[in-house]
């Protein structure tokens, strides 16, 4: 087991195999789910099934978080996870050609039951072996997204988009991550061997921080950024697709491709920016990406479409990992991982079903799904989660009084 003084050999390079993988399994078939149901006369659940992760990242934080911080370490835990997700991912094809949505439900939601606790998991497992997170762990996570973008050109170019062999892809490479996890460094569960009560199993001490005022403000407004976010991850392939776009994936991947270049400037606009700015940046990105979407949906201005895209880099890395090296310095050793896994519940969990939910009810609404092309309907969609995101933004720069280093 690595101690403070002994770190774990190759450790950045193990670290960022594990992010690759485990970002690409998930690039590889929730871009463009989508669009291979709406092949398959699926579309009118493409809500509910957007729905399936959110409802697992509710429901596993609170036995994962007891797991991961008491019984078992992290790389065994995040092994066990992908070898069973891989054997559910393998039998999708199958059910999506039958055209059997309510089975399809069934089994995404059984499978994001245990693909999204990985997400808290890695960054237990990395944040816990770092030595300096605000510098390390940008460049670790990286690689997850680059995982995403080769996910993404890989489906592009091999015009699997509309394929539901998408997730034999994503199945094959659960394996891999489950066989690789137990070769990562040691990651023992902090509270091992302590007394059991009913307060770790609702993960109680990590709602605790939500007594600190920045932190509640901070858990609020991510859970309120979440739900216009569901619109981007349900509705952005159809969207593209709609429009005349071919090789969707391929063209989503350019957004991870800006995140890289966004990722590895953490450290500096750190210093320049602090948290509170940098996070508001991020959420107000989400304004700008939606109205390019809603003002590109002509010929003559599809290039705004393109930067919108292009955002992504802004809108995921100055939010989202961002607020996970805020939430591991707000958090101490104890709750760590359950801390993780709490962002994890307020923002893939609560804020995307919600966002999947509403969205999935705009969709159903405005749209006639013999033909869902209406541009200017697709206008007025994208103007909805704008409005949201701009109002969110603003509440969040309003209320959150952070100073750094006081946590």
């Amino acid at each position: 087991m690595a101690t403070l003084t002994q770190k774990p050999s190759f450790l950045v390079p193990r670290l960022s195999i594990m992010m690759f993988i485990e970002f690409f399994i998930w690039g590889s078939w929730s871009v463009t789910l989508g669009v291979v149901m709406t092949k398959y006369d699926l579309a009118t659940l493409i809500g509910d099934a957007f729905s399936a992760s959110p409802i697992a990242s509710i429901i596993s934080p609170f036995i994962l978080g007891m797991i991961v911080d008491r019984f078992f370490a992290s790389q065994w835990v995040l092994a066990l996870l992908h070898l069973v997700g891989a054997i559910i991912l393998w039998f999708v094809p199958d059910v999506i050609i039958a055209g059997n949505g309510s089975l399809l439900l069934i089994l995404l939601f059984i499978y994001t039951l245990c693909y999204m606790p990985t997400v808290a998991l890695t960054n237990n497992i990395a944040f816990h072996n770092l030595t300096d997170s605000e510098k390390s762990f940008p460049i670790i996570r990286v690689f997850g997204t680059i995982g995403w973008i080769v996910a993404g050109l890989f489906i592009g170019q091999m015009n699997l988009s509309d394929s539901a062999s998408i997730f034999h892809i994503a199945s094959i490479s659960s394996v891999v991550l489950g066989i690789y996890s137990l070769t990562l460094p040691h990651t023992p569960a902090p509270a091992k061997g302590q007394p059991f009560s009913l307060r770790d199993l609702f993960s109680a001490d990590a709602f605790a921080l939500l007594k600190i005022r920045h932190f509640f403000i901070f858990a609020l407004c991510a859970t309120l950024i979440s739900i216009p976010l569901g619109t981007y991850y349900a509705y952005t392939a159809p969207f593209l697709s709609s429009i005349g776009i071919e090789k969707v994936s391929s063209l989503m991947s350019m957004g991870q491709m800006s995140e890289i270049i966004f990722m590895l400037l953490i450290p500096l606009f750190f210093k320049r920016l602090g948290i509170k700015y940098m996070l508001f940046i991020g959420m107000l990105a989400w304004f700008l990406r939606y109205v390019l979407f809603a003002l590109g949906i002509n010929e003559e201005t599809r290039w705004l479409v393109y930067i919108g895209i292009l955002l992504h880099g802004v809108c995921y890395d100055f939010f989202f990992v961002v607020g996970f090296i805020y939430t591991d310095k707000v958090a101490n050793e104890k709750v760590r991982a359950q801390a993780q896994s709490l962002v994890v519940l307020f923002t893939y969990g609560i804020g995307m079903l919600l966002g999947s939910q509403i969205s999935g009810y705009l969709f159903n609404n405005m749209f006639s799904h013999d033909g869902v092309g209406e541009l200017n309907i697709w206008a007025n969609f994208w103007w909805i989660p704008a409005i949201a995101a701009a109002i969110i933004s603003l509440l969040f720069l309003v209320t959150f009084k952070y100073k750094e280093n006081q946590e």
